[in-house]
């Protein structure tokens, strides 16, 4: 039973892991540079607006990179009074300028440090829980510290970083860093990331994945949830302990494209 589960959610994973998909999703923003910093800074904001409708998601993050002539490590590394007066005006459903120009200057103190944005969740964990197969968690929560850790972060804009500590599922910080560690040469996700293995991703999980899950009883958790989404994981792992998060195409893409018709 399990064999044919793997083989027919292996069949759907190459029926979606395929450019076509790239145009309608996020994952589009970041395809737009070729960067490292700008694909990773590009990818970021993509995948924090990344609720709602996906053209609207889409089009909002054109919006701001044409705000940032479309070189945004370069924006951020050199921003001044003028150039940021541009972004006064960006809204994006509750993400408002207050937040833009706090993430702005938390990139910009990063990347004068750091060459890249995956040290931002890994940096100050010991090297020998790098190995370990919960790191996701522990960096995901060293990176919402990390995130907040300049003076004078806003109140208002904790809302827009999740953490598991939060028992949010992080959803949108699992997509993300889906897209930057994965690398199978099938040219959607990136691989640009080398300190975290794709074996220690989780898979994102939203309502689609969820129910798409549900319905194939790879998740019993009634709550959408980070517990969920480690839940979820785990059976994953089964399947593909190597690449457990391959499986979001599948299920993703089930749920958005196949409307109960599996």
């Amino acid at each position: 039973m399990k064999n044919d589960l793997k083989k027919y959610l292996d069949k759907k994973v190459d029926e979606y892991n395929q450019p076509f998909f790239i145009k309608d999703d996020p994952i589009s923003i970041p395809h737009l540079f070729t960067k490292k910093q700008d694909i990773e800074i590009a990818g970021f904001f993509a995948s924090i607006f990344a609720w709602g409708n996906r053209t609207t998601i889409i089009n909002k993050s054109n919006e701001l990179f044409a705000l940032m002539d479309n070189a945004p490590h370069d924006f951020c590394l050199n921003e001044d009074l003028t150039r940021l007066k541009k972004l006064l005006q960006f809204k994006h459903r509750t993400f408002n300028a207050t937040d833009l120009l706090y993430f702005i200057e938390f990139l910009k103190t990063h990347y004068s440090t750091y060459d890249s944005l995956e040290d931002a969740f890994i940096k100050d964990i010991p090297k020998a829980m790098l190995k370990k197969e919960n790191l996701i968690e522990i960096a995901l929560n060293n990176f919402y510290a990390y995130f907040f850790s300049l003076e004078d972060a806003p109140s208002r804009t904790h809302k827009h970083i999740a953490a598991p500590d939060k028992n949010s599922t992080c959803k949108r910080l699992n997509m993300y860093l889906r897209w930057m560690v994965r690398n199978d040469n099938k040219g959607v996700d990136f691989g640009i990331w080398k300190k975290i293995s794709p074996s220690q991703l989780i898979c994102p999980i939203d309502v689609h994945v969820a129910r798409v899950s549900r319905h194939f009883n790879l998740l019993q958790r009634k709550q959408t949830d980070w517990q969920a989404a480690i839940e979820l994981t785990t059976y994953l792992r089964t399947l593909d302990a190597a690449d457990p998060a391959k499986y979001d195409f599948a299920l993703f893409g089930m749920g958005v494209s196949e409307k109960g018709n599996y």
